[in-house]
Parts: structure tokens; C-alpha cells; sequence
């Protein structure tokens, strides 16, 4: 590609007078190949907390970074905010860290490929997932337009996925949002199937209208949880409904690195509850994830 022989302008690829990246505030050197993300920065201090060595800890706005060590393993923990416009600026600039020089402002010679876990909440759509479960993101549904943004690669089973569903909610009615499908990196998943439940994960720009959700204003069109929980292809569903994931595979995909999505369901849509304890549940996530992660 042209763009890997060029020299990044400072416009486009920006860094602090102190040397870091614009939004995360980051150097090359804070960051292991091991990324975790959470979208709450205080969720991160329930993640860190076993951590036996701290080397590093960076904030600025809703993004928090911890860098250290479980045994001889090296983990990053950063907090990227809501939603997948705040994974744009995460995903590209974790990149950007691990992949650009920052002195000469050209892309390493060699292309390093990171590790990159979602540990995340989200509310599962089918009544049989239930509350207080795990869901592995398999793959997700964006319906965010992130994608749109960029030039795709996929595979040949994302583009049938990807025209079933658009044949699909154009048959009811639903023809103005932008659909995207990306599968999560298969031998990274791998490691977490054995505590969680597979699963395809929608991500939508919103938690109330985009997710289905009526308080005071209607919805464009009323059926669309009902579209979504009744949703079959190839004998799979969607299971739950969340804000980053599809942003961080597609995303993840371009730029190579390996990305993967554990969900701590907190709520069932279909039976309208909520977990009792849904810090109990983000906690047990966190601790059988990071026993796979280290082994």
C-alpha cells in the first residue's frame, strides 16, 4: 500500500509536546502486545487489582491506562468510553503506538499484531441467556456506520452474513441504518470458550432508542427488538446487545491485530430483568478471563 511509504503529517498523526499520542496520552514503550479494554475507567481498578506489578498508570478524559505485570505476563487495562467512536480513536491509536515511529513518523518495518480483549456488560435479547451469564462475541453486528468510513477486507462468510441481514431488515422495513458483519479472531476466542456462551453480538450507536429501549418517545419502528431476537441464519441468532464490539473487530481486523469480546450479561431483555449482582458477575468475568489470558 502507498500509505506505508509515506511520512505521516502532523495534522493526521498528531503527538503531545511531551511525546504521546493525542487522546490516550500514551508512548510506545506503556503498552504490552496484551490489551484489555473496558468502556468504564472505574471498571479497570477491578481488573488491575491483580495485577502484581504496576509499572505504569496514564489518564486523560475517559481514557485510563494501567500497565503491569501478572507474573512474568505483561498486560495493558485501558478504558476507551462508550460507544464505537470512541473505539475508532482507541483502536487507531493503539495502532498507531505499536506500529509508527515516532520520531521519523513512518510505520515500522515490521507490523506488530496486538492482542486486544473486550471485557465488557451487555444485555443478552434471548430469554435462555440468562442474567448473570458470559457471551463470547463469535462475531458482531454494527449497526454504528464505522465501518462505512473505511475500506473493508472480508472474508466470504462476513459478506454472506453480511447480505442475509441487510435482505433481512430491508424485507421489514428497516432499510436506513448501515450494517456491518466481522468475526472475532478465531484462535483468541478459542481461549475462552470453556466458562462462556457463544454468541453474535449487535452493537448500536445508543443504549436506548438504537438498543430498543422506549421512555418518553416512541420508536421508529416498534417491532425492532422483536426483528433482532427472531433473527436466524446458518442456525445462529443474536444473542445481545452492546456498544463497541463490532467497532473494535472491524477495526481490529483492518489493522491486523487479534480482538475478541467477553460480555458479563446484566440484563435479559426478553424477560425485562436486571441483575441483583452485577458487579459479582463483571468480577467473575474478569478473573476467569485473566486465568486464560496468562496460562
Amino acid at each position: 500500500m502507498e500509505i506505508t511509504k509515506q511520512k505521516f503529517q502532523d495534522s493526521e498523526f498528531i503527538i503531545n509536546p511531551d511525546g504521546s499520542i493525542f487522546h490516550l496520552h500514551l508512548l510506545p514503550e506503556d503498552i504490552a502486545d496484551t490489551i484489555i479494554t473496558v468502556g468504564d475507567p472505574e471498571r479497570l481498578n477491578h481488573v488491575v487489582i491483580y495485577f502484581d506489578k504496576i509499572e505504569l498508570r496514564k489518564q486523560n478524559r475517559e481514557f485510563s491506562t494501567t500497565t503491569g505485570y501478572i507474573g512474568n505476563k505483561r498486560i495493558t487495562c485501558i478504558s476507551t468510553g462508550i460507544g464505537t467512536d470512541n473505539i475508532d480513536i482507541v483502536l487507531n491509536e493503539l495502532d498507531a503506538l505499536a506500529n509508527i515511529n515516532f520520531k521519523t513518523r513512518m510505520l515500522n518495518e515490521k507490523i506488530k499484531s496486538l492482542d486486544i480483549i473486550r471485557m465488557g456488560t451487555s444485555g443478552s435479547i434471548q430469554d435462555d441467556i440468562p442474567v448473570d451469564s458470559i457471551v463470547l462475541s463469535e462475531a458482531a453486528i454494527g449497526m454504528d456506520g464505522l465501518m462505512l468510513f473505511y475500506k473493508r477486507i472480508m472474508n466470504e462468510n462476513e459478506k454472506i452474513w453480511e447480505e442475509n441481514l441487510t435482505h433481512y431488515f430491508r424485507q421489514n422495513h428497516i432499510d436506513h441504518l448501515p450494517l456491518y458483519y466481522v468475526e472475532a479472531n478465531q484462535s483468541l476466542a478459542e481461549k475462552f470458550e470453556s466458562f462462556t456462551i457463544p454468541g453474535i453480538t449487535l452493537t448500536n450507536t445508543g443504549f436506548y432508542g438504537p438498543q430498543g429501549r422506549i421512555l418518553r418517545y416512541e420508536l421508529r419502528n416498534k417491532d425492532y427488538i422483536s426483528l433482532i431476537q427472531n433473527y436466524s441464519f446458518n442456525g445462529r441468532r443474536i444473542t445481545n446487545l452492546e456498544m463497541e464490539t463490532a467497532g473494535i473487530y472491524g477495526m481490529g481486523k483492518m489493522l491486523n491485530h487479534r480482538c475478541c469480546a467477553l460480555n458479563a450479561i446484566i440484563a435479559n431483555r426478553g424477560k425485562g430483568e436486571f441483575s441483583k449482582q452485577p458487579q459479582k458477575t463483571i468480577d467473575k468475568l474478569i478473573t476467569l478471563a485473566l486465568e486464560k489470558i496468562i496460562s
